[in-house]
């Protein structure tokens, strides 16, 4: 494929900023095309791991987002009464991968991505439909409402139910549901003293954690039919399923409205794609390789994609090989390990407890072992995106 020069980039989420800034660094001309009106992101909060802000040193904007962590001392796994089964802190986890996990609002992660952009980059408001994928002889194309566009690189970061993965894979059976629905909130609670924890409860569970700005995150699942809804609304609903665990878990529903509450039914794509590329197009994200939130690695694949997408920009066969193995595995393990946190059986809940009580007892660092391979990963080193960390003028 000969070199790229203008890319279009059809999504603006987390994963399609990224790979804008990865790629304008890299010399490329690019546009993001972004369906809805703002980027305003839709999600609340994102959990950067070790292996994602070594991808975002590459274009420059890690120590930014570090500045951003709000979690200090420890925190933990916790049972619906209350009790820790499991304890580690910000210190063992630094110490293990080299940097903390950041917890930072989306909307922040967003500004940050899009002040390294320059004036014009991004398009709101502008529907974009895979027309062509091209190939080696000839440039993709992509119809918008304002016409059609061609490019020697489309870079499809449309998010889980993408669009122009199924016109590239048409034969693929797309996701499935995963079995439990999410919802997430991120709301001030005043008065609000806690230790980040994750609960886990009988096909339930219910995560709290302070963020730097003031606010609380919270997020909850639980074992449903896809589908469904609250016939009130969903306070009521988290209400009615968490209302009697610990502190500060009632505390955090009473002090969200109705609309505070975001509710998600949980898909993944059990088959991984044939490949992560066809003709000009490279899939990243959730619209290559969507997964369970059960180790929080989907914003933080759709980061690596995207430097390492830039590193290998004129071999897409390439940025194949280097992510459909590790994503495909990552699928899978994030599919067991949400199985294992949405136990319903009794007994198989109380010897999960019991197991993981007994190895949080040897030290955070052999609990932290189930991170290894995942946290520790770091991306191609590459002079040119690493370049100037300044902002562009805008």
């Amino acid at each position: 494929m000969s070199q790229s020069s203008r890319v279009l980039v059809v999504g603006g989420g987390i994963g399609g900023l990224t790979a804008a800034v990865a790629l304008s660094r890299a010399g490329r001309e690019v546009t993001v095309l972004e369906r809805a009106r703002s980027l305003a992101p839709v999600g609340a909060a994102i959990s950067l791991a070790p292996n994602a802000l070594s991808a975002l040193d590459v274009i420059g904007v890690g120590d930014e987002v570090r500045a951003l962590a709000a979690w200090q001392g420890e925190g933990g796994m916790r049972t619906p009464a209350g009790r820790w089964l499991a304890r580690t802190d910000v210190a063992a986890v630094t110490e293990r991968f080299g940097d903390p996990l950041v917890l930072l609002p989306r909307a922040a992660l967003v500004d940050i991505l899009t002040a390294r952009l320059p004036e014009g980059v991004i398009r709101t408001a502008c529907p974009a439909a895979l027309a062509d994928p091209g190939d080696a002889d000839r440039p993709a194309r992509v119809t918008t409402p304002d016409g059609d566009l061609t490019a020697d690189l489309v870079v499809a970061a449309d998010g889980i139910h993408s669009r122009v993965r199924a016109a590239l894979f048409p034969e693929h059976p797309g996701t499935v549901y995963s079995g439990f629905t999410t919802w997430r909130l991120m709301i001030p609670v005043p008065g609000a003293r806690f230790a980040s924890h994750e609960t886990w409860g009988r096909g339930r569970l219910w995560g709290t954690h302070p963020l730097q700005d003031g606010r609380v995150y919270a997020y909850a699942a639980a074992l449903t039919p896809a589908g469904g809804r609250a016939a009130d609304d969903e306070r009521a609903e988290l209400r009615r399923l968490f209302g009697d665990w610990h502190e500060p878990i009632p505390s955090v529903i009473a002090a969200a409205r109705p609309e505070d509450v975001l509710r998600h039914d949980v898909h993944h794509i059990r088959r991984p794609l044939p490949a992560h590329h066809r003709g000009r197009v490279a899939l990243v994200g959730d619209a290559a390789h969507a997964m369970p939130p059960s180790l929080g690695q989907g914003g933080n694949q759709a980061v690596e994609d995207a430097v390492v997408l830039a590193h290998h920009l004129d071999d897409l066969p390439a940025y194949t090989a280097a992510r459909l193995p590790r994503t495909s595995a990552l699928v899978r393990k994030a599919v067991g390990a949400g199985r294992l946190s949405m136990l319903r059986n009794r007994p198989a809940v109380a010897l999960r407890n019991t197991v993981v009580t007994a190895v949080s007892r040897t030290g955070p660092a052999f609990f932290l072992r189930g991170f290894e391979g995942i946290a520790d990963w770091r991306p191609p080193q590459d002079a040119e995106l690493r370049g100037s960390s300044r902002s562009p003028s805008r």
